[in-house]
């Protein structure tokens, strides 16, 4: 396999999936033509992440402030969203990918809550690889919604002291490990309120190419920088991810 030899193996993988408009634009397209072409890159990531023998990948899908884009946006993605699902489902169970869905899901079309929840009911006992999709997701939205969560713990007298453990364990990645590496593609540097709580010591790779041309060499390239970094959490000594 390609770079097999160079870098360290992660843990957790979080792409930030960025550049599908500015793809098609560039190509005299409509956007939703890139939007077609990132599900397509989004099959691939899975793939080839899976390949790698990395056990979790969270792709930033849809964010809570992309319903602001133009409704006939909106429209095409959650279209695609419900092909991505209805076409690889069935593949991703048999592979033993558990799907499961970070974001708020109060308010959701029926059709599209119903689908997110039967992609986590057929998978949730497989355990080769773990997919997270942040589908209507913010991070500001999933900390306040944690903190409720703990507000209502503790008036429950679930929990004597709110330390750092038990706050993770009211976040939508509840058991989940924190991401190690995040990918951002498309060229912007930000991490567009994606995981800030649990990203607070993952390493970053931007990258240049545009999301519907990520495939296994980005892939690569991303993993042989985080492999190249030493990771100290804070510390002195650096720490491996595996």
């Amino acid at each position: 396999m390609p770079g097999q030899d160079v870098w360290v193996k992660p843990e957790h993988v979080a792409i930030i999936m960025d550049g599908n408009g500015r793809w098609a634009t560039a190509r005299g397209l409509p956007r939703s033509a890139g939007h077609k072409a990132g599900v397509e890159a989004l099959q691939r990531a899975v793939r080839a992440v899976g390949d790698r023998g990395i056990p979790w990948l969270t792709l930033y899908a849809f964010s809570s402030e992309n319903w602001s884009r133009p409704k006939s946006e909106v429209s095409d993605l959650m279209g695609l969203l419900k092909f991505f699902i209805r076409r690889d489902l069935a593949e991703l169970h048999r592979n033993g990918v558990r799907v499961r869905i970070l974001g708020e899901r109060e308010g959701l079309q029926k059709d599209i809550g119903a689908l997110l929840r039967e992609a986590e009911a057929l998978t949730r006992a497989n355990t080769r690889m773990n997919l997270q999709i942040a589908f209507n997701y913010g991070a500001r939205d999933e900390i306040v919604r944690a903190a409720r969560k703990a507000i209502a713990a503790a008036q429950a007298g679930e929990f004597d002291r709110l330390d750092e453990a038990v706050f993770a364990s009211m976040l939508d990645t509840a058991d989940a490990p924190d991401p190690d590496l995040v990918i951002r593609t498309g060229g912007d540097q930000r991490l567009s309120n994606f995981l800030l709580w649990q990203a607070a010591y993952a390493e970053l790779v931007f990258l240049d190419c545009r999301w519907p041309d990520f495939g296994e060499a980005e892939l690569d390239a991303a993993l042989a920088q985080f492999g190249s970094r030493q990771r100290r959490f804070g510390g002195v000594v650096a720490r491996d991810a595996s």
